[in-house]
């Protein structure tokens, strides 16, 4: 990223940040996919139950954003002793710290739902 001559640092590392966040949570189906760990954190998450749950989703882009959000600290996945193999996530302590931007994006889009219908 370059920086203007009259652009505060402060400015530059926000915006900085800023794409970071965008890159960890971007895409139609991560913040669903978190929302979904978090609503659901004391139940067991498995990837069918998920697929069945998160209308619209694939199992080739779950598989996909679970991979990212895995990369990034924010699910713990974890092999089950179950026959057939089974699989069950959940959202990590780091993925939990995520909960407050999550709400007041729901929050924003009832009001904007709102706005709109108005």
């Amino acid at each position: 990223m370059k920086t203007l001559k009259n652009d505060p640092p402060e400015c530059t590392g926000n915006l900085m940040a800023m794409r970071d966040s965008l890159d960890i949570f971007s895409g139609k189906w991560k913040l669903l996919i978190i929302y979904y760990l978090i609503s659901r954190e004391e139940e067991v998450n498995t990837f069918k139950k998920m697929q069945r749950e998160i209308t619209g989703i694939s199992a080739k882009m779950l598989t996909k954003e679970l991979k990212d959000l895995e990369a990034n600290l924010l699910v713990h996945r974890e092999k089950l002793l179950t026959k057939p193999v089974s699989v069950q996530y959940s959202i990590t302590e780091y993925g939990k710290s995520a909960a407050d931007i999550i709400n007041r994006l729901v929050d924003w889009g009832k009001k904007h739902r709102l706005q709109l219908m108005s």
